[in-house]
This record gives structure tokens, C-alpha cells and sequence, in this order.
């Protein structure tokens, strides 16, 4: 397992949807939503091969959720990894909704 060269920082990048961590100015990973009125919808977390193992997607994670926080929006974890990390992450509940059936109808139009 390799180590990061460079402490890694995550930045919300609004144009495109999603959150990015980035080691030495590389995206190493992201984490993707859709705003659904006050909800911030989590459907896709990855990190690339090359940084795997060295707890980017937790901290890309806790930092997404932290500014949803701050933002005063709710999360919905349609993400399995968001959703996984929840579960280990009770500092969350407050502002977690649970993941429906119109929850997904809805994200499945706005990703078409």
C-alpha cells in the first residue's frame, strides 16, 4: 500500500455535479450528486486504481458531507459507498433522509 505524496484536498466542483480529491493537483477521485430541492442526492463515489488504499474515498466522503452540512441541505445515500459510510458515521443522521422509490425515479430522469 502506497502512501499519498501530498496531503490530498477535496474541492466541490458545482459545474459538474460533484466533489473531487485531488493528490499533488491530480483528481484521484469524486464523489457525484444531484440537488434535489434542499437534498443533495449522493449516487457515485470512486477513486482511481493508482490511489486505492490510502483512505481517499473516506475523507473525499467526510468532507462532502461536512459542506452539506454547512450548506443546510440533507443528504440521501443512493451511493452504496455514502450510504456505507453512514452507517459508521452516526454524526450524520440529522441530516441523512432515507433512499425512495421517487427518490431513485427522480435521479434516474436526471441522469438521462
Amino acid at each position: 500500500m502506497s502512501q499519498p505524496s501530498a496531503d490530498p484536498t477535496v474541492e466541490r466542483a458545482d459545474s459538474r455535479n460533484r466533489y473531487e480529491i485531488l493528490v499533488d493537483g491530480t483528481r484521484a477521485g469524486l464523489t457525484a450528486y444531484r440537488d434535489r430541492g434542499e437534498q443533495r442526492v449522493f449516487y457515485h463515489t470512486e477513486v482511481d486504481d493508482a490511489y486505492a488504499g490510502q483512505g481517499l474515498a473516506s475523507r473525499l466522503v467526510q468532507e462532502a458531507l461536512t459542506d452539506v452540512r454547512a450548506l443546510g441541505k440533507r443528504i440521501v445515500p443512493v451511493c452504496p459507498y455514502v450510504a456505507k459510510f453512514l452507517t459508521k458515521h452516526d454524526e450524520f443522521t440529522d441530516i441523512t433522509d432515507t433512499v425512495t422509490p421517487d427518490v431513485r425515479q427522480w435521479l434516474k430522469t436526471e441522469l438521462r
